[in-house]
């Protein structure tokens, strides 16, 4: 099958967002890449499935969830492009050469379980398994693409980590997203009801035991049931930047869609409001805890 014909224009423009910090700014960095809303009618177009099917696989809402970030000297990096059609959490080359209609450079991890799976960096399917795409992918496009939008998140996320430990002599990101109220198909929980919330920090890899501890006592406290590491326990962007040896810290928040939104319209549900002002806590608890982070070792 031939490639699909590559329709430019798909980006947004900046293809990122960063709400910049109101409050005195400090070692905390937030990070919402999965919360993207820009569907081009090129994107569209490509894709085999009905808009609102397409949208399976976002973190709908989770940036504004977020929105007090700011006023607790925390930036706040958002995607503008939806992850869909490039997920940042991901390897920057992540992909199934299945998609493609050629073959694929050998700088490509073409062995990568989550790409098999269809979640590349360019996804093969969206979050119920439901097939994106109607015909094979050309790979130039798909390396413009990557290029345009997803080595620029890394850049601003990089440099905001950098700034906080240049102020605070440490980092720590919080990762955020959302998932199902119940595990899906394609996910290690099939059927499964979830609790409230999932902290991931790699199994004690990605940042301090102080800093996953202080946000599940957070949570718990304000009546929420909390889990660790299961059945997420941090993606690329957790592991990659969780370097706590170097003063780096990162922690992954998964928030059950249950809990704010109708998951099959996807619009906010009444519980939003409530969710987002304990959160404000939540941020505020970590935005003090962050000025205890020990520095880099020596």
């Amino acid at each position: 099958m031939p490639a699909q014909t590559a329709v430019q224009a798909y980006e947004p423009d900046p293809p990122i967002a960063i709400v910049p910090a109101t409050g005195s700014p400090g070692a905390l960095v937030f990070s919402s890449p999965h919360s993207g809303t820009h569907y081009s009618a090129g994107f569209k177009a490509s894709s085999r499935l009905d808009p609102l099917v397409l949208r399976r696989s976002e973190d709908a809402f989770v940036d504004e969830l977020f929105a007090s970030a700011a006023a607790n000297g925390a930036p706040l990096l958002k995607a503008l492009f939806p992850r869909a059609y490039v997920d940042p959490n991901r390897e920057a080359w992540e992909l199934d050469p299945a998609m493609f209609a050629g073959a694929l450079p050998a700088f490509v991890n073409k062995n990568s379980p989550r790409a098999a799976n269809g979640l590349g960096t360019v996804a093969r399917v969206v979050a119920n398994g439901a097939e994106i795409y109607a015909g094979k992918l050309d790979f130039a496009e798909t390396k413009r693409r990557i290029e345009a939008l997803y080595m620029p998140y890394h850049a601003a996320l990089e440099k905001l980590l950098a700034e906080a430990q240049a102020r605070s002599g440490a980092s720590l990101l919080v990762d955020c997203h959302s998932m199902p109220s119940v595990g899906g198909p394609m996910d290690r929980d099939p059927g499964r009801r979830r609790l409230d919330f999932v902290l991931g920090d790699c199994f004690g890899a990605a940042c301090a035991p102080a800093a996953i501890e202080t946000a599940e006592r957070c949570l718990v406290q304000l009546g929420y049931a909390v889990a660790r590491n299961d059945p997420y326990a941090g993606g690329f962007i957790t592991r990659h930047y969780g370097a706590p040896a170097q003063g780096r810290h990162a922690l992954q928040i998964e928030i059950n869609r249950g809990l704010y939104m109708d998951e099959i319209a996807i619009e906010k549900a009444p519980g939003f409001a409530k969710l987002q002002a304990d959160l404000a806590k939540l941020v505020e608890t970590l935005a003090a805890f962050a000025k205890t982070l020990p520095r880099a070792s020596a």
